[in-house]
């Protein structure tokens, strides 16, 4: 059938080229952009996975940054603590060399004293200059501010992390629940189980006791008949070799018996005192107890079910909940570390020593240093992270006294200066806030390492093996197959041809009627 009308191959011919011409546009497009997903049309849900995982990209690419320039805050930090341990390790060098009192001179002492001020100057200077950025490091800006802490429970704070989750400030409580405890051995002073002279509160017979505690042992020849109160004054006299002290039961009553204490808190100090002549017949005049877990003195300690005949007691370390979970505790510091919170207190002894008191409380109101280390920002993918102002003034507290003692205490004029201590012949506490400072440095030290070690470096560890899946899935799902795109580029070209040709052939045709009009 022959029409002239309706070119029907025509339009058949049209039509395919018109799809040739497409595929082929969409190829060339695929190879010039390297793309296969070009627009949501291409692939509609290939699109929408392809551009989320696309922002997964960017934050996850944003995340090893901050991870890295963390990096770089923490290993500047680490320089400077480096550079104060050095100059607290050459302060412990001079006060060990000026507690050889008998073999330097008053002008070698000086001398050793103006270095120490020299190094607790640039110490304090270190302190307030070292930066980042801009950003003070080593001065408290780092640190956590609080509010309400009752000096009256808590004597030193030390925040290492917390996490404010929807919150302005961060509320602590902590309550004691077991005392802290000193080693305690009682010495009876009651001799009326042996008749005659001494008196009680007297030594019955002549006597030698080894004292033994956490700092040494020595040995004491007592006489027949001494007042017990020039044995604890005996035993006092060397507090400073043993870790022991000594003190009548129940004030000036000599007769109410001796208690034998260990000079700190915790299970690390204890308390053992021993007769070495015992009699070889007979009961022993020298009688020592201990209470089990009486965590004080008591007036009438003899009177306590508890008593036991013993030689050997062990101090207890506080026991206290924070915020409800059980803290770590060490003498009368406790601690507990986790990612919400961490912290170190230094517990009043008045407060330490009696569960019964009320719970004491504080708020931490701000401060620290926020790390983002994940894609999202949210408290999962953060870390908190508190650096403590390491001037001289705030690092090296020891309490004597009552009184908390810091680094900047050793400076000339000052209660802890070298010249002091000569005075007193009494290098101990002077010695113990310089081992306190170096230990809270090599603490910060050890605390900064491991952070940048186990959680930055992890951290961009996996952030870029995530990355590079996260690449290959997108690759997967979106670029083009140059391979199969050549081909297909291929096949459009020669339809596209051939299309043409087809065209042309069925546009001649409808012509071929006028042959029938001859």
């Amino acid at each position: 059938m022959t029409r002239i009308n309706t070119n029907v191959p025509s339009m058949i011919a049209r039509q395919r080229l018109n799809r040739s011409g497409a595929d082929l546009q969409i190829r060339l497009e695929r190879l010039s952009t390297g793309l296969r997903i070009n627009r949501g049309k291409d692939d509609p849900a290939g699109l929408i996975i392809s551009e989320r995982i696309d922002t997964e990209l960017k934050g996850i690419e944003q995340a090893i940054s901050n991870s890295q320039r963390a990096s770089s805050v923490i290993a500047t930090t680490e320089g400077s603590l480096t550079e104060i341990n050095d100059l607290l390790n050459s302060i412990k060098a001079l006060t060990v060399e000026a507690a050889n009192s008998g073999a330097i001179s008053d002008e070698e002492r000086d001398a050793n004293q103006l270095q120490i001020d020299s190094a607790i100057q640039s110490i304090t200077r270190i302190a307030n200059t070292a930066t980042f950025g801009g950003q003070k490091l080593l001065d408290g800006s780092l640190g956590y501010v609080t509010s309400g802490i009752a000096v009256s429970t808590i004597t030193k704070s030390n925040i290492t992390a917390a996490s404010f989750i929807d919150a302005n400030a961060i509320n602590v409580s902590v309550d004691v629940i077991a005392s802290a405890q000193k080693g305690n051995i009682y010495l009876s002073g009651d001799n009326s189980a042996f008749p005659g002279p001494p008196a009680d509160g007297t030594i019955a017979s002549a006597t030698t006791i080894q004292v033994r505690g956490p700092k040494g042992v020595r040995e004491l020849e007592i006489l027949s008949g001494t007042a017990l109160s020039a044995v604890a004054a005996s035993v006092n006299a060397l507090t400073g070799l043993t870790g022991v002290t000594a003190s009548l039961v129940s004030g000036a009553n000599q007769s109410s018996g001796l208690v034998f204490q260990s000079s700190e808190y915790g299970s690390k100090n204890f308390v053992s005192v021993e007769r070495l002549n015992k009699p070889t017949t007979g009961a022993d005049s020298f009688r020592t107890f201990k209470l089990e877990g009486n965590p004080n003195v008591p007036t009438d300690v003899w009177a306590d079910a508890s008593l036991v005949s013993a030689t050997r007691d062990e101090g207890r370390d506080v026991s206290a909940l924070i915020n409800g979970n059980v803290a770590n505790g060490d003498g009368l510091t406790v601690s507990i570390g986790s990612p919400s919170l961490a912290l170190k207190l230094d517990l009043a002894e008045s407060y330490a020593v009696d569960p019964t008191l009320a719970v004491t409380t504080f708020d931490i109101t701000g401060g620290g240093s926020l790390y983002q280390l994940g894609p999202s920002v949210n408290a999962l993918q953060q870390s908190n992270i508190g650096i403590q102002s390491i001037a001289s003034e705030a690092i090296g507290g020891v309490l004597k006294n009552g009184t908390v003692n810091f680094l900047s205490s050793l400076q000339t004029g000052k209660a802890n200066s070298l010249a002091a201590a000569d005075a007193s012949r009494d290098y101990s506490t002077l010695s113990d806030i310089v081992d306190s400072a170096i230990d809270e440095i090599s603490i910060l030290r050890g605390r900064l390492g491991a952070f940048e070690r186990n959680v930055l470096d992890a951290n961009s560890r996996s952030l870029q093996g995530a990355f590079e899946n996260l690449t290959a899935s997108q690759s997967l799902i979106r670029d083009a197959d140059f391979a199969a795109e050549s081909s297909e580029l291929t096949r459009a070209q020669i339809l596209q041809s051939s299309g043409t040709t087809v065209l042309s052939l069925a546009n001649q045709q409808s012509q071929q009627v006028l042959q029938l009009l001859g």
